[in-house]
């Protein structure tokens, strides 16, 4: 497989990776075929994602996209957060092989589900769907090959 030069940057050095003992909210979720998952930790101060981390167990596409997505909405508020789309990750990491994109759609939905938590643990009645309009979450029988 071919990966950009920004997918292995971001592989060989991934921004952001860690935990956040005092996080504001945690989201985790797995693909079940690849054995990918992702935990993102979130530190929200007055809407704001002041520090984000994550762990990623994964191929070097799931490493490259966690890192990604933090980067693109650390410092940014929950509202602006939540308009990552997996086509921005792979966008800002100048594409990923086709094989790879479900890593991109994991990266969203991590954060997703981060901020599904946060709203949870503070009483927020909103819950944002993990899987966009374009994708169901079930890579291999999918038929839209973005």
């Amino acid at each position: 497989m071919n990966y950009s030069a920004k997918v292995m940057d971001h592989f060989a050095n991934p921004r952001n990776v860690g935990e956040i003992s005092d996080a504001s909210a945690i989201g985790e979720v797995g693909n079940a075929t690849c054995g990918d998952i992702m935990r993102i930790y979130l530190k929200i101060e007055n809407d704001v994602i002041v520090d984000i981390k994550f762990k990623t167990f994964g191929c070097g596409a799931a490493i490259a996209t966690s890192s990604m997505a933090t980067e693109l909405i650390k410092g940014k508020t929950i509202d602006e957060a939540l308009t990552l789309t997996n086509k921005a990750v792979i966008e800002a990491l100048d594409g990923l092989p086709p094989a790879k994109i479900h890593c991109s759609v994991l990266a969203e939905e991590a954060v997703k589900a981060a901020i599904n938590d946060y709203y949870q643990r503070n009483g927020i009645d909103k819950v944002i769907p993990l899987h966009g309009s374009e994708c169901h979450g079930d890579c291999a029988s999918c038929s839209n090959k973005h």
